[in-house]
């Protein structure tokens, strides 16, 4: 009885959706139709050629009075369901890629025009209705020549799809489904323009008789939906069954309109029975309440096994469900890679799309609040922007392992190769009539057809067509329900099923024993396996690998060690090139080398005004050649600092300590030379003193060379005998290797830094003397500070040199070079500029004798 009141229902919503849109067409002339009442699309966008599509956007729909007392209002869809609008989007994304390249239908455009079926037959049937009517149902040109729709992608039950198909057959529209998978659609004869690109269940029941017996599950239950994909989905397991001594306990059907009564019946059939298996056929809107109450009447111990309608479902994903779901298995659709898909996801908002109430809903369902730019949703909260997204809409987001999405998308690109396909015919040499090919400024449905029935193309790896029926290539993923880390429900692969192999070679599992019992679960790689004291060996703990080794295999008893130049990844599955570390142009070099080139040019800029005033009392005052001298050595060792930052070879490396060592040894002998000169010049006035002709120009260039000649000898033994040379560091660090320069000879180094802190304490020392003689300047004074300083910031750098780690270590000894060749430049020639350009009178000999009165 309740079998025959829903037909009825059904039949009398068939004739009142026909009856409303026969009659929304109102012929007034033989050119011209007037729109009576309207279903405008969720999304759409012109082109040469146009696509329609057909998802159930919503999963609930409010029937309006049928009384038939007065013109009824249209349907009222509820439940926005954000996965199904994920589908739609990965239509629009595809359109949009396809559009943008230059090797698939170049120099044209596909357009599209999306309707919402609401997961219903009837409201399927007018939203098939409506897309035939192109991009505008105002300005519908279906009156003459061919129609502007050529295909549509559509829809995702089977019970949709048939009435979606028998209303575009007459027209001869094909039509690719995503998501349909009975058995009944592959007759051509009752569905000649059905295509899709999901398998038929044909090959889903013979993929679950091998996974039964597979694990030789005997007897077993099955629950299928009151609807053509759970009736054709049992006939064919039944069928598949027969001779394989599997033997079928009970079949129930879950009613259309939800029966609690009737449910709690088939849970008690399914809670008493002595099969603990049980085959679903379902989809997953109508098994959601059914499992509500099988969860509430607390029934456990049953193995299931689910249809690719649900085994993916990301509703039952939560942790409440795995205590009475865990270990469910099932096959469900290929998975594949949509490039973009997800960046493209986030694109869409109230902000981008203002005018579009699905993507308001979109908003509301997700976060729970309504944007500011929304007149919708007013009985939610306005946006501010710190909502977290729901739980339960987060598929919306999961992109990681896209499955119908990816049908969607292979659908979209098998429409676009054919149309590629159709355009760059040969003429003469055409399918059709007298070897002619389709006119491209008025194509037919039926010629795209004929093309897409011969498509082959290759997306994501995978190649993709139909055969005879318009199925696809048969393949499925075996999914198994895990308990993850949160105690949720996540969905691991376990296996395959591919029906194009021989017989017997088609499933393919790769956990041996899918339903566990066993003490410990298995180590995955980069894990071994820990024994647990006092308790049997198959009782183990899985303990992660130590840093820098690695176990690639399940079930590993030790870890392996990485060779000295790799190390472990952060999974431990596998050795990688340790990172090679060195003091390069990064944020660090770059530093130092804009410090380097600015003390070089600053150091140049001094030397230009001693020579510019070279003529004046306070540069001639104490030779200015030393002071020239002293800038020019300043400057190379402000530039040696560059031969430091890099990667070290063999070159740099010996040029890096000779020549720092060389030019800082310059440096000082002229300080040397100078100081000395300061002293013989106030020691000369004491009467009998002639020392200073000891002390001229010839003697001070004498002085500089041999003290140089000294550090270059030093050198030249150090390069000869063991001279620096690039070393790779695998030991100071064991995750990186630190390349860097060693010294060679500590000895020769040592002796090079002694040698310049030698210099500098002569230096300091002679100048120290002569820092209370006579004189408004007495350059004395300024050369004893400045030597405190090299002298201090050389002794601070030993202790940080030999602590730093890697490239730290170079980068210290460069700012040892940088802060003591500052010292100097600031601390000997600051004073005399301060003069020359600022107080140009205080630069006359007198005052700087101390005789001015």
């Amino acid at each position: 009885m309740l079998r025959m009141q829903t037909l009825l229902s059904m039949t009398i919503m068939l004739l009142w959706l026909v009856v409303q849109h026969l009659s929304s067409l109102t012929l007034v002339c033989a050119t011209k139709c007037i729109l009576q009442n309207d279903f405008e699309p969720g999304l759409m966008a012109p082109g040469d050629f146009l696509i329609g599509g057909i998802f159930p956007l919503h999963y609930n729909q409010e029937m309006p009075d049928l009384s038939c007392t007065y013109k009824p209002g249209p349907v009222k869809c509820n439940g926005f369901d954000p996965r199904a609008f994920r589908w739609a989007i990965t239509m629009k994304l595809a359109i949009e890629e396809i559009n943008k390249r230059a090797d698939l239908l170049p120099n044209h455009t596909l357009g599209y025009k999306i309707f919402d079926s609401c997961a219903y037959p009837l409201t399927g049937q007018r939203s098939a209705v409506a897309v035939l009517n192109g991009l505008s149902e105002t300005e519908s040109p279906m009156c003459s020549g061919a129609g502007p729709l050529l295909a549509i992608i559509g829809e995702s039950g089977s019970a949709q799809s048939i009435v979606v198909s028998r209303i575009l057959q007459p027209f001869r529209i094909p039509m690719i489904s995503y998501f349909s998978s009975c058995a009944c659609m592959s007759d051509r004869r009752e569905f000649p323009t059905f295509f899709r690109v999901i398998p038929s269940d044909d090959y889903q029941v013979k993929a679950i008789a091998k996974l039964l017996m597979h694990f030789k599950w005997k007897w077993v239950g099955v629950v299928r939906g009151d609807h053509e994909y759970g009736r054709f989905a049992l006939q064919g397991l039944l069928r598949e069954l027969e001779g394989t001594g599997i033997c079928v306990a009970y079949q129930e059907m879950i009613p259309l309109l939800y029966d609690r009564q009737k449910a709690l019946e088939i849970i008690r059939v399914m809670s008493h029975s002595t099969a603990r298996v049980v085959v679903v056929f379902s989809a997953e809107g109508e098994l959601t309440p059914f499992l509500s109450d099988y969860m509430e009447q607390n029934v456990t111990g049953i193995q299931w096994i689910a249809s690719e309608a649900w085994i993916t479902s990301s509703v039952f994903a939560g942790s409440e469900y795995y205590p009475f779901l865990g270990g469910t298995i099932g096959f469900g659709i290929r998975k594949g890679q949509i490039p973009g898909l997800r960046n493209y996801l986030t694109t869409v908002n109230p902000e981008m799309y203002p005018s579009n109430p699905l993507v308001h809903e979109l908003w509301a369902a997700l976060y729970g609040c309504s944007s500011s730019s929304s007149s919708l949703n007013g009985h939610l909260p306005p946006c501010t922007g710190q909502e977290s997204l729901r739980e339960q809409h987060s598929a919306y987001m999961n992109t990681s392992s896209p499955r119908i999405s990816y049908n969607v998308y292979k659908g979209v690109y098998a429409i676009a190769h054919s149309m590629h396909n159709l355009i760059h015919c040969t003429p003469g040499k055409g399918p059709f009539n007298n070897f002619t090919c389709a006119d491209i400024d008025n194509v037919y449905p039926w010629q795209l057809q004929h093309y897409l029935q011969e498509v082959s193309f290759t997306i994501s790896g995978e190649t993709v067509n139909f055969d005879m029926k318009g199925d696809s290539i048969p393949s499925y993923d075996l999914i198994n329900w895990q308990r993850g880390s949160a105690g949720n429900i996540e969905f691991i692969n376990v296996g395959m099923f591919d029906g194009a192999q021989e017989s017997g070679q088609e499933l393919v599992i790769q956990e041996e024993q899918v339903l566990v019992s066993v003490c410990s679960n298995s180590c995955a790689p980069g894990f071994r396996k820990a024994v647990r004291h006092g308790q049997p060996l198959c009782c183990f703990d899985c303990v992660p690998c130590d840093s820098g080794k690695i176990s690639n295999q399940t079930d590993s008893i030790d870890c392996m060690a990485c060779s000295e130049d790799y190390w472990s990844n952060d999974d431990g599955t596998i050795c990688i090139p340790k990172v090679v570390e060195f003091l390069s142009h990064d944020a660090m070099g770059l530093t130092l080398t804009v410090i380097a080139v600015m003390g070089a040019c600053l150091t140049l800029v001094v030397f230009a005004v001693f020579l510019y005033y070279r003529n004046t009392p306070i540069v001639r005052i104490n030779n200015s050649e030393l002071s020239f001298f002293i800038l020019l050595s300043l400057t190379l060792c402000f530039l040696c600092a560059l031969v430091f930052i890099g990667e070290p070879t063999s070159w740099s490396c010996m040029l890096r300590h000779t020549a720092f060592s060389i030019t800082f040894s310059l440096c000082i002998s002229c300080i040397l030379g100078k100081t000395l000169v300061v002293l013989a010049a106030f020691t000369a006035t004491r009467p009998g003193n002639n020392i200073m002709k000891w002390l001229g120009p010839t003697q001070q260039r004498l002085i500089i060379f041999s003290c140089t000649l000294v550090q270059v000898l030093i050198c030249t033994a150090w390069l000869v005998a063991s001279p620096p040379f690039p070393y790779r560091n695998t030991k100071y660090q064991q995750s990186k290797i630190i390349l860097d320069c060693s010294v060679g000879s500590d000895l020769a180094f040592w002796c090079v830094l002694g040698y310049i802190g030698l210099l500098a304490c002569v230096c300091f020392f002679l100048a120290f003397l002569a820092r209370k003689l006579p004189g408004n300047f007495n350059e004395a004074k300024y050369i004893t500070f400045s030597m405190l300083i090299f002298c201090a910031v050389w002794l601070a750098f030993v202790p940080a040199y030999v602590s730093s780690p890697g490239k730290f270590t170079t980068a210290v000894e460069i700012f040892a070079i940088l802060a003591s060749s500052f010292g100097l430049l600031l601390c000997l020639f600051t004073p005399k500029v301060y003069i020359i350009l600022l107080k140009p009178e205080k630069n006359t000999k007198q005052h700087l004798m101390g005789k001015d009165k």
